[in-house]
């Protein structure tokens, strides 16, 4: 977030560290989840009121496409929800700082993703910045097993 010409705005970095906020307390919670399909199902019934607030109060900017709306459902039900209930599923087996250290590779692979699917360009940056985080994930995983 230093200066620069594409650094985010101080509200974009205040939203991303709220939202990493989040993910944390969301993972921590989850760690004791006996059943992690239940625990997601759940959890995406209690964003309902916050979904149905946000609605209303952007109501006369919202337009609705049927092929929007079915990759919504498509993106935020299956495929985040799956992935919460994997992510749940495995969270019992790791401890806290290794589970917080595999999350730093969700940005190189959704670039990666980004890059086969989307047909977004591999620059430079990417390739340095996913190098990077993904060299000090495997020298944290290493690091770890072996003490």
């Amino acid at each position: 977030v230093s200066p620069g010409v594409s650094a985010p705005d101080l509200s974009g970095a205040v939203m991303m560290l709220v939202s990493g906020i989040a993910w944390g307390i969301y993972s921590l919670m989850g760690k004791g989840a006996k059943d992690p399909l239940e625990a997601t199902a759940r959890n995406f019934i209690y964003c309902i009121p916050l979904v149905l607030i946000v609605s209303a109060v952007f109501w006369s900017d919202m337009q609705v496409a049927t092929k929007g709306l079915v990759l919504a459902i498509a993106s935020g039900a299956l495929a985040s929800g799956c992935g919460y209930v994997l992510w749940y599923a495995v969270l019992p087996h790791l401890t806290a700082t290794r589970a917080a250290t595999v999350q730093l590779t969700v940005p190189a692979i959704a670039a990666l993703g980004g890059i086969l699917f989307l047909a977004e360009p591999l620059s430079d940056r990417m390739l340095i910045a996913s190098a990077a985080t993904l060299g000090g994930v495997a020298l944290v995983l290493t690091q770890r097993s072996r003490a």
